[in-house]
Parts: structure tokens; C-alpha cells; sequence
């Protein structure tokens, strides 16, 4: 086997490169797509609570 034959490796400079502005878009995208699930996940905690009303703690052991 020889040294000289080697299997090319892609190099990273291949395919999409984001420029610094569309890095900066997809980081706010981002976060505001947590914010959104973070605030439905609350919703529907307090949702449920609510429905279940004052009544839930006071059960016979």
C-alpha cells in the first residue's frame, strides 16, 4: 500500500457558510422560538391548575 493514495477529505470551507448576519437572525429565531414553548409550557401548568381549582388539596386519606 502506498502513502500517496489517500481517500480526499472534504474540506470545511464546503457548503453553506452563514454570514455573521444570518447567524445573529437564526440565534434570535432561536430564542424566540424557547421563549414561545417556555411560555406555552407555563400556559398549560397554570391552565391545568386552574381547572383543577382549590378543592384538589383537600381529598380524604
Amino acid at each position: 500500500m502506498s502513502k500517496d493514495k489517500k481517500t480526499p477529505r472534504p474540506s470545511q470551507e464546503e457548503g453553506v457558510v452563514l454570514t455573521p448576519e444570518q447567524l445573529r437572525r437564526r440565534r434570535a429565531r432561536n430564542i424566540a422560538i424557547a421563549s414561545v414553548l417556555g411560555f406555552l409550557a407555563v400556559l398549560f401548568y397554570v391552565v391545568t391548575i386552574v381547572k383543577l381549582g382549590p378543592n384538589v388539596l383537600n381529598r380524604p386519606l
